[in-house]
């Protein structure tokens, strides 16, 4: 764990590398605004971990890390504090000295990568005119895609999404994305999220629109969590009224043991880390010869793994968190 006070921006940047036992530890940059320096701790070193059963699940071959840049109360910079904020965060990268490869995460950009990239070459995810492979949010929700008809052929006896009713909650660059693939399928969307703006791609797609904390009661076959995790806790899983949740949202539980409440609803959860895992398969492409139609069929893969946890799960009577668990565990033992 590395954290430093930003000599330009005089903001706190962490980076957290929780394994490298697979390869170099890679994670996003985060740059958000906490309530102190000990939450933005906590979350830098959960997401790692996080990262590591990533990597291990998906068998890549890297470990698992995490970067946060800590905003200032309010959470806004001018553009000069923040170009200082990326300088100084790529010192901290540096300083690690190849045991961790940044790439972006909520709050920052493959032109931010670029900014990172001025002061460390362990950045991935820059954009495509300087060799890298850009935005990764397609990749993500073409994971997430593949993942919810997996799931619904498990539930549902199908994986098909015609007339399924489906609701996302967050239309960030995943968000959108997903709810527009599962659009193109005949799904019957409910969107939301706190930007009011965003109800615009609800009326372009013909889909109702509701509040974030409406969403969760919500009757409908998948709910697509894609904004913010830890929202899955003792209070919100007993409103629940779907029967799949699926998302990109990291940490959708707030505590582990919030898989066995969901399993007593029988509402399949579908690890996020398994889910989610498409920015990162298509990175690994990127430390190799970068290839997106090699890319795309790695990150399909995802519906394949799922099922091999949900087998496993039903096997041995435990919850799809603890089967993919155990599958990261076997991973990184051999």
């Amino acid at each position: 764990m590395l954290v430093r006070r930003g000599r330009r921006s005089g903001l706190f940047t962490f980076v957290a590398v929780h394994s490298t036992v697979r390869g170099p530890a890679l994670g996003g940059c985060r740059m958000w605004a906490y309530e102190d320096s000990r939450a933005a701790l906590r979350d830098v070193l959960r997401l790692s971990r996080a990262m590591t059963s990533k990597a291990a699940v998906a068998d890549l071959p890297l470990g698992g890390g995490k970067g946060v840049i800590m905003l200032p109360n309010g959470g806004t910079l001018t553009r000069e504090r923040r170009h200082a904020a990326l300088l100084d965060f790529g010192e901290t990268v540096a300083a690690l000295q190849g045991q961790y490869i940044t790439a972006e995460d909520v709050g920052t950009s493959s032109r931010d990568m670029n900014v990172i990239a001025e002061q460390t070459k362990f950045v991935a995810g820059l954009p495509r005119q300087r060799g890298g492979s850009g935005d990764p949010s397609p990749f993500t929700a073409l994971g997430v895609h593949v993942a919810i008809r997996a799931c619904c052929d498990r539930v549902f006896g199908s994986g098909s999404l015609r007339n399924r009713k489906v609701c996302v909650v967050g239309l960030g660059h995943v968000g959108s994305r997903v709810a527009k693939l599962c659009a193109k399928d005949g799904a019957k969307l409910v969107l939301a999220d706190v930007d009011r703006s965003k109800r615009k791609l609800a009326e372009e797609l013909g889909a109702s629109w509701t509040t974030p904390a409406r969403a969760l009661d919500a009757k409908v076959d998948v709910l697509e969590p894609c904004a913010l995790g830890g929202f899955l806790d003792d209070e919100t899983v007993p409103r629940l009224r779907c029967r799949v949740i699926a998302g990109a949202a990291n940490n959708q539980l707030a505590d582990d043991r919030i898989a066995d409440l969901l399993a007593d609803r029988q509402i399949l959860w579908a690890p996020d880390f398994v889910v989610n895992a498409g920015g990162i398969i298509n990175i690994v492409e990127e430390l190799d010869e970068y290839s997106p139609a090699n890319a795309r069929r790695r990150v399909r893969r995802i519906a394949e793994t799922l099922g091999e946890i949900f087998d496993h799960a039903e096997k041995k009577s435990v919850t799809p968190l603890a089967a993919a668990n155990q599958l990261a565990r076997e991973r990184l033992l051999a």
